[in-house]
């Protein structure tokens, strides 16, 4: 997954060359640049009274240059045009008048909510794969094997370790023969204690909550679980998979929570609450995604403290978009921040049972 983020940078990359080349190629926007100059809508007919058809809202001139194709195409793909900028600084700092205005039909200089979540979305995984994603542990194990090739490892090298400590003990008089044998039980004990850290997260714990509640035999979980036991980087790579396929669900999940902010209320309908949930999920998403590069550029610190900002972005956005005073939109905030935690505890739970494998 890490070579799918270079992928993308590459393919953008020469979408730009090409652009770039096409626009050096073709002559300048104009009629002979291949601009039409029509009387009517070519795509209804309408009579043309302006820059775009008053009955479908298609442009009056249609561009038929390479250099336009390549501008759709990046247009399209990331959606390079005035009001991304314009919206990204007011979803920052001025989240509540963002939601408002989106609410109240102000709507053709800002980006969508859901445009902007899935964009955000994309970028974000893509950046999470970059930075070695969930579950790509190094040493034992990162090459997704299960709980039992791991468990025979340590079994051998406990093996392998009673050899090498009788060959000590029977090469005791040369002093050069010991030091070597030392060394060999110095790093064994260090691939030892890797696989008994890999053991005791992912299979002790396990077999202990067995012994300790045993689930009924035939149980559904108890298969899910015996699943994740035997290979459990292939379930945590499902998981991170479900993840960016499923991301959209924290939004249903959300906008119940955040309606019970405002139960029963006639001015604030389901539509407003889903807007608001689709901004403020889309920014915490980026601002995970900016905290994880600076933890991954050794500025965890930074990375905290940014992580920070998170319950005051609430705080001005429940105020902005539903007007309500300071005191009532802190108790809201301590609110949302438990009931946001829920919802986040009922998407991995989803995650779990879709890599469990239904």
């Amino acid at each position: 997954m890490t070579g799918g983020m270079t992928d993308i940078v590459g393919g953008l990359s020469e979408v730009a060359t090409g652009a770039a080349i096409a626009r050096a190629t073709e002559p300048a926007h104009g009629e002979s640049g291949g601009h039409t100059h029509e009387g009517a809508c070519l795509n209804c007919g309408a009579a043309l009274v302006g820059p775009h058809c008053h009955e479908c809202g298609q442009r009056a001139h249609v561009h038929r240059t390479i250099s336009a194709f390549f501008h759709d195409l990046l247009h399209g793909v990331l959606h390079f045009e005035g009001k991304t900028w314009r919206t990204l600084p007011m979803l920052a700092w001025k989240p509540g008048q963002l939601t408002r205005d989106y609410i109240d039909g102000k709507r053709a200089r800002y980006v969508s909510p859901i445009a902007l979540f899935l964009f955000v979305v994309f970028l974000s995984f893509a950046l999470f794969n970059l930075l070695g994603g969930l579950g790509e542990n190094e040493g034992v194990g990162a090459q997704g094997q299960s709980l039992a090739q791991v468990k025979s490892a340590y079994e051998s090298g406990r093996a392998e370790l009673a050899e090498l400590r009788q060959d000590r003990a029977d090469a005791a008089n040369d002093a050069a023969k010991v030091a070597k044998i030392d060394a060999e039980i110095a790093d064994l004990r260090k691939r030892q204690d890797s696989l008994a850290g890999i053991l005791g997260s992912i299979g002790s714990d396990f077999e202990k909550g067995f012994e300790k509640n045993p689930l009924p035999k035939g149980n559904k979980l108890e298969k899910a679980l015996e699943q994740v036991q035997a290979n459990p980087q292939l379930a945590i790579y499902k998981m991170q998979t479900n993840a960016y396929k499923f991301s959209w669900m924290l939004i249903p999940l959300s906008v119940p929570f955040v309606w019970l902010l405002f139960p029963f209320s006639r001015r604030f309908r389901g539509y407003d609450h889903t807007v608001f949930t689709t901004y403020s999920i889309t920014f915490m998403i980026a601002l995970v995604a900016v905290a994880s590069l600076f933890g991954y550029f050794g500025m965890v610190p930074l990375g905290l403290l940014l992580l920070l900002y998170a319950p005051y972005h609430m705080y001005r956005q429940l105020r902005g978009t539903y007007g309500v005073g300071r005191f009532g939109a802190i108790w809201r905030v301590l609110a949302l921040s438990t009931f946001a935690w829920v919802a986040i505890g009922l998407f991995v739970a989803v995650l779990g049972w879709l890599a469990a494998g239904h």
